[in-house]
């Protein structure tokens, strides 16, 4: 096996078709196609099925998977040691996260290795970046979620095998303007909720799904937008908002939001991480680095 037939055989997996991966890869398709052929022949089996609608791995196909990927990273961490480039994080987040908890993981990264080189991709799909983490684009993500499984929030977990650690508690906060009917009152509930107007951003959204376990379905959902524009449309009375706590603190404490007497739940920020990268040469250590909050 070569390292540019592996890097082929990656490509027709992840884009399904001949043609797509050429794109990919800037070759020719026939070039793709040989290397494909070439590859089989030095393993003596079929890997792809050839459909009229692209390419279905083979068990053999399906078992090489695995192989290529953790060959090719290897590959690319020798190249960096040889070279003596500073080792590569490829952290993911999602973007509610970058302005208020990406920094502290990165803080903890820097003072505790500040050998390595970090590279930050922010994304409002919580999908696109589990994809990038199983695809070994990444290297680990931060999310949102709450209980012992991944997905337990109420997204659907890829079904690569992934690991993940919990960093810290995200402490949630029902929120309105001072001028909303419930600002004055105590103990409230689910019931006390219905037909109010709830601030949600899509329902793939963190808080929505929070929202959902929480509050019932009483509230009347109202879409805005992210946290920002929620928050904004709660403190000019539009309705009331299952938010951050960080993310709404000035807010009350300049009294343009109050906090309400609900008890709302705290989510977790969780590392996400393909469980067999964890066997590549310091990656480990990297991602323990970014977990444990710092003395």
């Amino acid at each position: 096996m070569e390292l540019r037939q592996l890097r082929t055989f990656e490509a027709v997996v992840r884009h399904r078709t001949v043609t797509e991966a050429a794109v990919a890869l800037d070759l020719a398709p026939s070039s793709v196609s040989q290397q494909i052929r070439t590859l089989e022949g030095s393993l003596g089996v079929s890997l792809f099925v050839r459909e009229a609608t692209g390419m279905r791995l083979t068990p053999a196909g399906e078992r090489l998977t695995a192989w290529a990927r953790q060959l090719l990273e290897q590959a690319e961490q020798a190249r960096r040691e040889v070279r003596d480039e500073r080792p590569r994080f490829r952290l993911g987040a999602l973007e509610t996260l970058a302005g208020f908890y990406v920094p502290r993981v990165l803080t903890r990264l820097a003072q505790r290795r500040p050998d390595i080189e970090i590279d930050v991709r922010a994304d409002r799909a919580r999908d696109g970046l589990l994809s990038a983490v199983t695809e070994g684009a990444l290297d680990a993500v931060l999310l949102l979620d709450s209980g012992n499984r991944l997905g337990e929030l109420g997204f659907p977990a890829p079904a690569e095998p992934l690991s993940f650690l919990d960093l810290d508690a995200v402490p949630l906060a029902l929120v309105a303007a001072p001028t909303h009917s419930l600002a004055d009152r105590t103990s409230l509930t689910p019931p006390d909720l219905a037909g109010q107007r709830l601030l949600v951003n899509v329902p793939e959204c963190s808080f929505w799904m929070a929202g959902a376990a929480v509050l019932g379905p009483g509230p009347t959902r109202v879409r805005s937008g992210g946290v920002p524009v929620m928050r904004a449309w709660a403190e000019h009375g539009l309705g009331i908002s299952l938010l951050p706590e960080i993310a709404v603190a000035d807010s009350v404490e300049r009294g343009t939001l109050v906090r309400l007497d609900f008890p709302a739940p705290a989510l977790s920020l969780r590392l996400v991480w393909r469980t067999d990268r964890e066997s590549l040469p310091g990656l480990r250590d990297i991602l323990y680095a970014a977990a444990h909050p710092l003395p």
